[in-house]
């Protein structure tokens, strides 16, 4: 009965999603006991202490109802400088940029202002989860293009080229990259932009691990010559500053295109949660001393889990970015689904399997090192053991 009242009442673009493979793997591990999970992805630190004391404030201070829809005008500015500061673009916070319940709202309407049905989106995977759902939401077809592990899981430039049809609309681009870790060069961005501007393409870049770099610079997309006025830049504050659970992003574009963007945020949500945005103001303010710190922790971390996994015969590129490693278990003779499974079955270790996050990904896992050094130890220990059984 259930089925059929899905069928006859949910439209067609829902009912074709596939369920989302790292929920899978989540809601198998929250039924077992001494599991090491090397698969959420969210910082395990709290939101730093100065954070967490302008979000009690806030509150303290009878700051509960809402915001303006485009939000906390001291937020917007702060925003626009910070990015200012960061990479040279500059942005009007009156009109140009929208505060949102995260960046997950802010590809929700990217999309939406922007899709007509049918148009088509090129997207470099493998990737987040949620890019290809949301394409498929809002009418849209997503294109995927495999970056490969000897490019460093880089955009290949040619082959997105190679894609473009007349229904293109969209170059879609995540770096630092979710789940590879990968960050795409300057050269590599440029190459990219190059074939936005020849195809007369929109440009959306989610940027929002943008401070969790090691040892490189973070392009900033809209900041490459002629980008600003094709770019829908995505951004916000949860890997960052450690703020998943606060829920507060941000999408800055041209006046024009943003307009669209609020159009639907306003009938949709009517602003973010203003306790987040109140605690939002104070980490551009206050936090880069602890954005550093936990850095510069997940760079430790990073140097264990590539160390340990390359040791076991798991070939790890080196990730330059965001807090994951992206390891080929091919020497184990299995595909990553099964991979995955009977790690987590033998020896409570969890990963998500690399073929959840599109074209590209199968053959490889995802570790994310947002997790305690020591349990990072034991992990490795136990992968150990798994693959004197199974490598």
């Amino acid at each position: 009965m259930a089925a059929d009242v899905a069928g006859k009442f949910l439209n067609t673009r829902v009912r074709s999603l596939k369920p989302s493979g790292i929920r899978k793997f989540f809601d198998i591990v929250a039924t077992m006991d001494d599991v090491i999970s090397l698969g959420i992805g969210e910082p395990d630190f709290v939101t730093p202490a100065p954070i967490l004391e302008a979000g009690v404030q806030s509150l303290r201070g009878g700051r509960t109802g809402y915001t303006s829809n485009a939000g906390i005008l001291e937020l917007r500015q702060a925003v626009c400088d910070h990015l200012a500061a960061m990479y040279a673009v500059r942005y009007n916070p009156a009109d140009e940029i929208v505060i949102t319940v995260g960046v997950s709202e802010a590809l929700y309407l990217a999309m939406t202002a922007v899709l007509e049905p049918g148009d088509e989106v090129i997207i470099p995977t493998p990737c987040f989860v949620a890019y290809q759902a949301e394409v498929i939401l809002a009418g849209g077809v997503p294109v995927e293009i495999p970056s490969r592990v000897e490019n460093n899981f880089m955009p290949d430039p040619a082959a997105i080229e190679a894609a473009i049809t007349p229904r293109t609309k969209i170059i879609f681009i995540g770096y630092p990259n979710n789940p590879t870790g990968g960050v795409a060069s300057r050269e590599v961005m440029l190459a990219l932009a190059d074939i936005a501007e020849r195809h007369d393409l929109l440009v959306i870049s989610d940027e929002i691990y943008d401070q969790l770099v090691y040892g490189v610079p973070h392009v900033c997309f809209p900041a490459l010559p002629g980008m600003r006025e094709r770019t829908i830049l995505l951004g916000g504050f949860s890997k960052d500053y450690a703020m998943t659970g606060w829920r507060v992003g941000y999408a800055c574009a041209p006046a024009a295109l943003l307009q669209g963007l609020l159009r639907i945020h306003q009938f949709t949500i009517m602003s973010a949660p203003t306790t987040a945005q109140d605690a939002a103001l104070v980490a551009l303010q206050v936090g880069a001393p602890h954005v550093e710190e936990m850095r510069a922790e997940y760079d430790r971390r990073r140097k264990l889990i590539v160390g340990g996994m390359n040791e076991l015969g798991l070939p790890t590129f080196e990730p330059l970015g965001a807090f994951y490693a992206f390891p080929s278990i091919r020497a184990s003779g299995m595909d990553d689904e099964t991979f995955s499974e009977l790690l987590l079955k033998e020896e409570r270790v969890a990963v998500v399997p690399g073929s959840a996050f599109g074209a590209g990904g199968e053959g490889f896992v995802r570790c994310s090192y947002a997790t305690a050094y020591e349990d990072i130890e034991e992990a490795l220990v136990r992968l150990r053991r798994f693959m004197l059984r199974h490598g």
